[in-house]
């Protein structure tokens, strides 16, 4: 178990090592639309949706990321009062009965709206707009993919807890 956890957990790490650098890159980009809007008084639609294409993506794919993190927020009020054990058990029920569903009906229903997307190649329908919004569509169910199998791994890392005590 720990080696399956071990490698699903690998892959997030990767995904969150590239998305901070997509984030700089983001940063970068929106830099040069302010100067380009402020100081020179220019506009441009593509960097402007260059940096909503980048926001998603970061969103999309450090999901996964997050969860291995810890990052999410949860509702300490009753957590921080928990037993090491309790919350480990808090943890799997979560995931059985939140993240599993979550994740599965988001699959299951974005397929749908992202072929119908690929169908027609959707694009920006921004004058001059970027095309290959069907792409960042495509993100929506990889994004729960990599949710389910980083949730995977947190429940397999909590077994493993649950079973050394």
């Amino acid at each position: 178990m720990n080696r399956v956890a071990a490698g699903l957990d690998k892959i997030s790490n990767a995904l969150g090592q590239w998305i901070g650098w997509l984030i700089f890159i983001m940063m970068l980009t929106t830099a040069v639309i302010v100067v380009m809007r402020y100081f020179l008084n220019l506009g441009s639609i593509p960097l402007q949706e260059t940096v909503l294409y980048l926001h998603g993506t970061a969103l999309m794919l450090g999901m996964g990321y997050t969860l291995k993190t810890d990052g999410h927020v949860r509702v300490d009020v009753l957590h921080r009062r928990l037993t090491p054990r309790q919350k480990i058990w808090v943890d799997l029920v979560g995931f059985g009965v939140f993240l599993l569903p979550f994740s599965v009906f988001l699959l299951v229903t974005s397929l749908p709206y992202v072929t119908f997307s690929w169908s027609v190649l959707e694009a920006s329908g921004a004058p001059g707009g970027l095309p290959g919004v069907f792409l960042l569509k495509t993100l929506i169910p990889v994004m729960a993919v990599l949710l389910l199998l980083q949730g995977l791994s947190e429940s397999l890392k909590a077994l493993c807890r649950l079973r050394q005590r």
